[in-house]
């Protein structure tokens, strides 16, 4: 139970021969002790909340889990509070008697990645068409606002990228970070709903800051579905939760605080899914979409992955981009990596066709049998 605060000196003292007076003196202390301890486990605990608006000198309106309160103050507190303050409410009357200080910004540094990306256009293959259109709405405004201003037009916001993943939606927000000479914020948008309620919102709004501070900035938020479905009356607390975070990401966008220099990008394989208000004009309005390469992306994709690696003159790529048909951009890196590997077992220092073929044969093989168990295990 916390002896702190006894003597144990006096303990000491007391260990020899004692007085039934001195006796009964330390075992008053000690009750009295154990007494105060009580006294602090009876007390009722208090609720954690936050100043959202002051009214007058009496009154405040206070955040809290389950909603906003319009509350009392104590007398030592009149005139003392200000927005954002952290304050402890009574549990009963929900009256601020204690302040704990400013509210702060919720630590995204755990949650996201923050770099200047090395990844370039030239490492991107297969789609042309949809980097243009990256380059005019992100990298442009970013890079030369004049010509907007000049046009008297505003450019989107941001973008949603959509398709099947390893497709290169990443890969596109990096380069196009790189080459804007922008900082790149990625963030998973699962991490956003967090586990404690009201968390979420606070996260999005200090990606936001932060965005703001390390300016010209490029938001990119992977699996955007996870928060941006389509908003469904279930009523349980993390649908709620699900529902504050998305409504903390529109007003980001559409606020009072203007984003300038700074775009999103965000990215899901379940467009079917997404809540039509983060794609309607003024927000995430162009979208574009990430399809698997065709012939000639699978053959630029294998001439990107092996310009550096050794091959063999019995190689021949365009017999490969045939075979792999269907393929994504991130399977085709892993074939050439695979290929890479048969040499090195085989001491090898080129790459034979034959390397690709086994490589091909293996990752065939590993996706049946995924397959295989997927079936099964549903």
């Amino acid at each position: 139970m916390g002896y702190d605060n006894i003597n144990y000196e006096k303990i000491e003292y007391y260990s020899k021969p004692m007085t039934l007076e001195e006796e009964n003196e330390l075992l008053k202390e000690t009750i009295a002790h154990l007494r105060r301890e009580l006294e602090k486990f009876k007390r009722p605990p208090l609720i954690v909340g936050n100043v959202v608006e002051i009214v007058g000198d009496e009154n405040v309106i206070v955040q809290i889990n389950t909603g906003k309160f319009y509350v009392d103050v104590i007398e030592e507190l009149k005139g003392k509070l200000k927005v954002d303050d952290k304050v402890l409410l009574d549990q009963k009357s929900l009256s601020v008697i204690r302040v704990l200080g400013k509210e702060k910004s919720f630590d995204v540094s755990g949650f996201v990645v923050v770099e200047r990306p090395k990844i370039t256009w030239d490492d991107i293959g297969g789609l042309e068409e949809q980097i243009r259109e990256v380059r005019e709405v992100i990298e442009l405004p970013l890079t030369h606002p004049e010509k907007f201003e000049r046009l008297g037009i505003e450019p989107p916001k941001g973008i949603l990228l959509y398709g099947p993943p390893g497709t290169g939606k990443t890969l596109i927000a990096k380069a196009v970070a790189h080459h804007s000479n922008a900082t790149f914020i990625e963030v998973v948008a699962s991490e956003l709903v967090q586990k404690y309620i009201g968390e979420g919102s606070k996260f999005v709004k200090s990606i936001f800051e932060l965005a703001r501070e390390k300016a010209p900035s490029i938001v990119f938020i992977d699996e955007i579905d996870a928060i941006a479905a389509k908003r469904i009356e279930l009523g349980t607390s993390g649908e709620r939760e699900v529902q504050r975070t998305f409504m903390q990401l529109l007003a980001e966008i559409d606020g009072f605080k203007p984003l300038s220099n700074v775009k999103i990008i965000a990215a899901t394989n379940r467009l079917d899914i997404l809540d039509p208000a983060i794609t309607r004009p003024g927000r995430l309005d162009r979208i574009i979409h990430i399809d698997k390469p065709n012939y000639n992306g699978r053959l630029e994709i294998l001439k990107i992955h092996t310009k550096r690696m050794p091959l063999s003159k019995d190689v021949d790529l365009e017999e490969i981009a045939r075979l792999t048909k269907g393929m994504v951009g991130a399977e085709l890196k892993h074939l050439v990596v695979e290929a890479g590997y048969f040499a090195l077992r085989n001491n090898r220092s080129k790459v034979k066709m034959k390397d690709f073929l086994d490589a091909y044969k293996k990752i065939k093989t590993r996706k049946k049998e995924k397959m295989t168990y997927e079936v099964s295990y549903l």
